[in-house]
């Protein structure tokens, strides 16, 4: 079998033993859970409750904010107990609404449209829509937005994003393995609401399960296709998965729609489909909650804005005091400063680290090697970009690439001084937003 790949990258341990043969199991309905309105990349959602508001799951609790934004749904039926400011799952703070569950899980009528590959692409369209969802891979990107590209910008192939190349995450490759036909429906609405001609499934080689199903369910399917990926860091990202599957290079400063192609991660096909088919909103997902220190790593299937802490609980705690808990993957995820924080949208995983594990290292200087300009898979120069923010000259660091940089990581892996690459990066990313933002 062959395998695509793109330049660059690393190989970290992937620390998928863990929870990667655990089956998906459901996780009991919390007590409460709290809905953040800034899921998604975009402007926050409205709230359309009020505190002491009895709901059902799936109604409707928030508006979008604007064209980019998304609506959020109530993930229990129960009673609007706060409306205030909550930890958020990316480390921070955000608007929230706080439900308190009846115990009864009283749901909105939904429906089963045996016909749903019929409907027009408007109507896919507006479901989804209506459904909330966003991208469910770590980018929350309204997929509304991305299914409404400008007319000079047809697009002729979708991609679905089954890598899951973040150390210890499993839940995509359990959601593959258990809902195949439902992942490879929610590519057809995809393909259809976007006229595109060509779709395709990436999986990496370390999933040989899920290729070897996928190819099976697109035998018969002569414009779907399966691309084998090498193990390869960051092979996930947008661009890199592009390249490989398609050998298109997404312009610098370009989005996918630049080359013709839309991805979508596995996980929001799922919910795509469910919202198609049922009208189900997007009220729950799959997250690995897992780490060397986790008593019983697990897959589990929960209700958005279900706290962290409770998914611990379930998977019998830890073995050892918590060192550093991750929202998402150890590369790109949030440190969290409580479990306290829920879940979210796009929260593909809960990694726990024991004390040794997340010891910190002494940055050192710089020894000039060029490590993370070899591994960069953007082609660009971390270490010069570096210098740069920290002399903040922001035109220099424009100049090394630093709006291109994806934040994968790979430099800051590899970098024997230990500098927080990343970190640096961010800085100069955010202050020339900053800037921008005075400019106008």
């Amino acid at each position: 079998m062959r395998f695509k790949t793109f330049p660059g990258g690393v190989h970290p341990h992937d620390h998928k033993h863990f929870s990667a043969s655990a089956p998906v199991e459901e996780f009991p309905l919390p007590k409460r859970v709290v809905i953040s309105m800034s899921q998604h990349i975009g402007a926050p959602s409205q709230p359309l409750v009020k505190v002491g508001d009895e709901v059902k799951t799936g109604q409707k609790i928030a508006d979008a904010g604007g064209f980019v934004s998304i609506p959020q749904h109530a993930s229990i039926s129960g009673k609007v107990t706060k409306i205030d400011m909550f930890p958020h799952p990316a480390g921070a703070s955000a608007m929230a609404i706080e439900i308190t569950t009846d115990g009864e899980d009283k749901w909105v009528d939904l429906v089963d449209d045996e016909n749903f590959l019929q409907l027009s692409p408007q109507e896919m369209k507006k479901r989804i829509g209506e459904a909330g969802i966003c991208g469910m891979g770590g980018a929350g990107f309204p997929t509304f937005v991305k299914l409404s590209p400008p007319e000079d910008k047809p697009i002729d192939t979708v991609i679905l994003n089954g890598v899951e190349c973040e150390p210890y995450l499993t839940s995509d490759h359990q959601l593959m393995l258990e809902k195949g036909p439902e992942i490879v429906s929610g590519l057809k609405i995809l393909m259809k609401t976007l006229s595109a001609k060509r779709g395709m499934i990436g999986i990496e080689a370390n999933k040989p399960d899920a290729i070897a199903l996928m190819k099976k369910l697109l035998a018969s399917e002569k414009d779907l296709s399966v691309v084998p990926l090498k193990l390869r860091y960051p092979q996930g990202a947008e661009k890199q998965l592009i390249y490989a599957a398609t050998r298109r290079k997404v312009p610098a400063g370009g989005l996918p729609m630049a080359v013709g192609v839309v991805v979508q991660n596995v996980g929001t096909a799922y919910a795509i489909y469910e919202a198609v088919r049922f009208k189900k909103p997007l009220v729950d997902r799959v997250i690995a909650v897992t780490g060397s220190i986790v008593a019983n790593p697990k897959n589990l299937r929960a209700r958005i804005g279900t706290p962290f802490a409770d998914l611990v609980e379930h998977c019998g705690g830890t073995n050892a005091p918590i060192g550093k808990a991750i929202s998402g993957g150890p590369m790109m995820g949030f440190a969290l400063p409580s479990l306290e924080a829920p879940v979210g949208k796009g929260s593909s995983g809960l990694v726990l680290m024991s004390q040794k594990e997340a010891g910190s290292i002494e940055e050192r200087n710089c020894l000039r090697c060029a490590r993370c300009v070899d591994v960069c898979p953007m082609n660009l120069m971390p270490s010069m970009m570096v210098q740069a923010v920290k002399a903040d000259d922001l035109t220099l660091a424009l100049r090394c690439g630093l709006e291109d940089c994806i934040k994968c990581g790979s430099c800051a892996y590899v970098c024997p001084a230990h500098i927080r690459l990343v970190q640096w990066i961010d800085r100069g990313k955010i202050r020339h937003a900053a800037a921008q933002r005075g400019q106008k």
